[in-house]
């Protein structure tokens, strides 16, 4: 497979603001894009591919290590917003509450934040925490984008039921929408680009 070339120029993309589970969420000016997934889904990656960089949002050898909420900049124009990683088994009781914690605290609290994307490995059928992350994305308010990962592991064959069983897991409507990715050859970023350009807001669904 052949890299796609991207249509959005990216001038500029810098970690901005760290937020902690006391930490106050920011003010910002420009509208907020979030991606959730479990540890070690490719979100990493995949927020490096939209900021056409190769390490500003940095992986991590150890999944679940990340318990901050990370507002990169791009371009002045918008932020692209990075959610703690879930489903980590070694991670205790008290503090998968504290994330839970945090994270709705953004859902509920942030005045700019337009459309969360929960990301998914399109290899595997999505897990009991994925479908919670699902339902509970809705329940706050939003609809959420299904991103499927690894799209390049997958034989051409094999990609119409791994769609197939994600929709059917989380019980996406045909109107959901699901877009499988590749951080390899950036398959699927345009795709993105288009819902963080054109995609209407979610806020007027909150109450």
């Amino acid at each position: 497979m052949t890299e796609v070339r991207p249509s959005l120029t990216v001038k500029k993309a810098e970690l901005e603001t760290v937020c902690g589970i006391t930490s106050k969420l920011p003010e910002n000016r420009f509208p907020e894009f979030a991606f959730a997934g479990k540890s070690n889904v490719g979100k990493s990656s995949l927020i490096n591919a939209l900021m056409q960089r190769k390490s500003l949002a940095r992986t991590s050898a150890t999944p679940g290590k990340t318990q901050t909420i990370n507002f990169y900049n791009v371009n002045d124009a918008f932020y692209l917003v990075d959610l703690p990683g879930y489903g980590f088994t070694k991670a205790n009781e008290s503090v998968r509450a504290k994330w839970g914690q945090m994270v709705e605290r953004y859902l509920k609290k942030s005045k700019q934040l337009q459309k969360v994307f929960l990301l998914v490995d399109m290899r595997h059928k999505p897990t009991g925490d994925d479908c919670m992350m699902y339902d509970w994305i809705i329940h706050n308010g939003f609809h959420p984008v299904v991103v499927a990962t690894k799209y390049d592991k997958l034989k051409k064959n094999e990609i119409p039921k791994a769609k197939k069983l994600i929709r059917e897991t989380l019980s996406m409507g045909e109107e959901d929408i699901l877009i499988p990715f590749s951080s390899e050859t950036k398959f699927g970023r345009e795709e993105i680009y288009r819902l963080l350009e054109t995609a209407p807001s979610d806020q007027e669904n909150i109450s």
